[in-house]
């Protein structure tokens, strides 16, 4: 049997992706038509009466009191004030780790240098508003006007109108669809662009995804699908081990199969080098193929793409399988009944205050006669009066005849006035009490206001922790993708840091390591292999100034001088307001050097350069004043201590003179007689006996030298 064509292969390819797509498009076509259905209700003017209620009141007054849109607009603007962020972190959970950092500031300079905030923006909008949105990563060159210059970035794209254009494999069950086989990316485009890109009269694919109300003006499009596979190989993996020089660890070399029956010389080049075969282990690899399509057929098979993930991320507001069939739905969805209700209610009322302003008189035919256009015009011309036709009575004789009746208008019915507040009050339950949200009372406590905000942020909190699950997916895509472009020796590549700083680093750098001393390459992205851990700020303003608050309740309850210092630092620190970003700079700065804040790299080395140039000027004439003084107290200081060293070598030289003296009389008395002895002896027992002892050597000598004969009397 001889192998299909490529055409034969194509159009199979086509007809297994179109049954597909239908597949997925019939289970999930309803809960798509009521997300589009949400955002029209949600953005366009007019799409609130789209339907039987609108029919309903047809050639009546037909109001809208959007309050939907001012609850969704909260909650976009409460992810908008606070960021999402991606960091990289070794799986090991070890802190200081290089490429992570590296990982980081490339990831921010392609979100900004590719308008990723634009990205996240639209997919947590149309997330937020209709239930689903969606975000894109994809390959472009870093220079795409010079033919010669093959490097690639990563760039973080729209998607516009995802609930209608993207489509998973019903085989994803995941929130992320980290788990689906194929993804079908729909793209409109212009007929005439279609033909000039593709060469042929259009084919569309089928999008019957659609909603046309109020859209009269919407041009003709051709709908073309970007397919994305994963395809799985496995494949025989061979690891050699090197020879260990000295103490270090023998390297080790990964060879597929397919490399060793492609270069039978391979396996005789490494066991010549010292490598031997270590281990065997068949891997699964995965790959992403791309084609792209329309409904007539494949138009182009774009073959793998880099990275091994699906590069679309999807972003639901509130994601369920009910039925087994997948769910989601936006801040839209529960408050419709209630807005439309709302709406219903307040047009009546419009209508009967604008119909029944004023009491109308009811005349006969006879009386209005040739007056009829005169009352007919009168809301618009404002007569100062208005004519009616006398009525002739029998005997021919003309009579003013007052109007039948007049008009009245209608009493409110209890019900009617019970059924509005019940609507605002069920509308205000499902979109949250803005207004005490927004309006602070005088006499209102700080704790009373944090309790409202957190009460409201519990409506925002599924829809910023969903997103986090989103830009999360999006950093593992990234990093994917990353490690199939980023792979040139010593590219220079621009990074930026948590503070929006920029920096540069050097891929595949040439590095020695300085506790061991071997040799590698840093920044090698083919080895980043992290955690994806996106950090998500406070979900509304208030809680920082609850951290200030905080902060100046515990500056009252503290005296230590270098306490309220820090304190202060971080209030000051942590103020918001338009110019205080050198402020917050400045007392960040300070705290780094009290050491309170971890630096970062950057202010390590500024720390660093301060310190050299500091050790390198001279000293200033104040600073040579308190240098001098120090000198002269330590000057003074090392004087008292050599006097007091003085002091006690001339203590212990009178200690031992003493200890000789009393030796010297001990041996004296011995030659005298008993009662001389005794007399010493008491002297000895004295407590002051060294100036005793001396004062009876004294008289000893003087008696001794007295002629014999003269001995004084007992």
């Amino acid at each position: 049997m001889s192998r299909p064509s490529k055409a034969e292969r194509d159009r199979a390819k086509h007809d297994f992706f179109l049954r597909d797509f239908d597949k997925i498009q019939a289970a999930t076509r309803d809960v798509r038509i009521q997300s589009l259905a949400d955002r029209r209700f949600c953005w366009i003017p007019g799409a609130q009466w789209e339907g039987a209620v609108g029919e309903a009141f047809a050639n009546k007054p037909r109001f809208e009191l959007n309050k939907v849109a001012l609850a969704v607009l909260r909650v976009i603007n409460e992810y908008r004030n606070n960021r999402i962020t991606v960091g990289f972190v070794a799986k090991d959970g070890s802190d200081e780790d290089e490429l992570a950092d590296t990982c980081a500031g490339l990831y921010r300079a392609d979100e900004q240098a590719s308008g990723g905030q634009n990205a996240y923006d639209n997919c947590f909008e149309e997330g937020t508003t209709g239930g689903m949105g969606a975000i894109r990563l994809m390959a472009r060159y870093e220079n795409e006007n010079d033919d010669s210059d093959t490097r690639q970035r990563i760039a973080i794209k729209t998607v516009h109108e995802a609930d209608s254009c993207v489509f998973f494999s019903l085989d994803g069950k995941e929130y992320d669809k980290s788990d689906a086989r194929r993804c079908y990316l729909l793209i409109s485009m212009t007929p005439d662009d279609y033909e000039k890109e593709f060469g042929h009269s259009p084919a569309s694919w089928p999008k019957d995804i659609t909603q046309s109300e109020y859209d009269w003006h919407t041009p003709d499009v051709v709908w073309v699908a970007e397919v994305y596979e994963i395809e799985e190989q496995t494949k025989l993996v061979h690891t050699f081990q090197g020879l260990a020089l000295g103490d270090g660890e023998a390297d080790t070399m990964e060879v597929s199969d397919q490399e060793l029956q492609d270069d039978p010389d391979k396996r005789a080049e490494l066991e010549a080098t010292g490598f031997r075969l270590l281990r065997s282990k068949r891997v699964k690899v995965r790959k992403v193929h791309k084609w792209i399509m329309s409904g007539g057929g494949i138009l182009s098979d774009e073959g793998y793409i880099a990275g091994t993930c699906i590069p679309i991320v999807p972003f639901y507001g509130k994601h369920m399988y009910i039925d087994g069939i997948e769910r989601f739905q936006g801040h839209v969805r529960l408050a419709r009944d209630a807005q439309t209700l709302v709406n219903m209610l307040h047009s009546w009322l419009a209508e009967m205050a604008t119909r029944f302003d004023i009491e109308k008189p009811i005349l006969t035919p006879e009386q209005i006669g040739e007056h009829a256009t005169m009352w007919a015009q009168d809301a618009i011309e404002k007569y100062p009066y208005l004519l009616i036709n006398p009525i002739t009575d029998p005997v021919s004789q003309q009579q003013i005849i007052a109007p039948v009746a007049y008009t009245k208008a209608p009493n409110l019915p209890p019900a009617m006035a019970a059924l509005a507040q019940l609507a605002g009050q069920a509308l205000e339950d499902m979109l949250g009490n803005q207004q005490a949200g927004e309006q602070l009372q005088p006499n209102q406590s700080g704790k009373a206001v944090e309790l409202i905000q957190q009460r409201l942020d519990m409506q925002v909190f599924i829809y910023i922790d969903n997103f986090k699950k989103t830009i999360k997916r999006l950093g593992e895509v990234w990093q994917s993708m990353a490690k199939d472009l980023l792979v040139e020796e010593g590219r220079r590549m621009k990074t930026v840091d948590h503070t929006d700083k920029k920096g540069m680093v050097e891929l595949f750098k040439p590095m020695i390591d300085r506790k061991t001393g071997a040799h590698y390459l840093a920044n090698d992205m083919s080895a980043a292999n992290f955690d994806v851990e996106p950090d998500v700020g406070p979900s509304s303003v208030s809680r920082k100034a609850a951290l200030v608050r905080q902060l100046i309740e515990i500056l009252q309850m503290t005296q230590d001088p270098e306490t309220v210092t820090v304190i202060t630092s971080m209030i000051l620190m942590n103020l918001e307001g338009e110019g205080m970003g050198d402020l917050r700079a400045f007392y960040r700065r300070k705290l780094v050097k009290m050491g309170v804040l971890e630096p970062t790299e950057e202010e390590k080395q500024q720390l660093e350069a301060e310190a050299q140039q500091a050790a390198q000027q001279p000293p200033s004439a104040q600073d040579q004043y308190f240098m001098a003084g120090a000198q002269n107290q330590a000057a003074d200081a090392a004087k008292k201590q050599a006097d007091t060293v003085l002091t006690a070598a001339k203590v212990e030289q009178t200690k031992a003179q003493t200890e000789k003296a009393r030796a010297d009389a001990i041996a004296a008395l011995a030659s005298i007689g008993d009662a001389q002895a005794a007399h010493a002896l008491r002297v000895l027992q004295h407590t002051d006996g060294q100036a005793l002892a001396r004062e009876q050597m004294a008289q000893q000598q003087a008696q001794q030298a007295q002629p014999v004969g003269e001995q004084p009397a007992q």
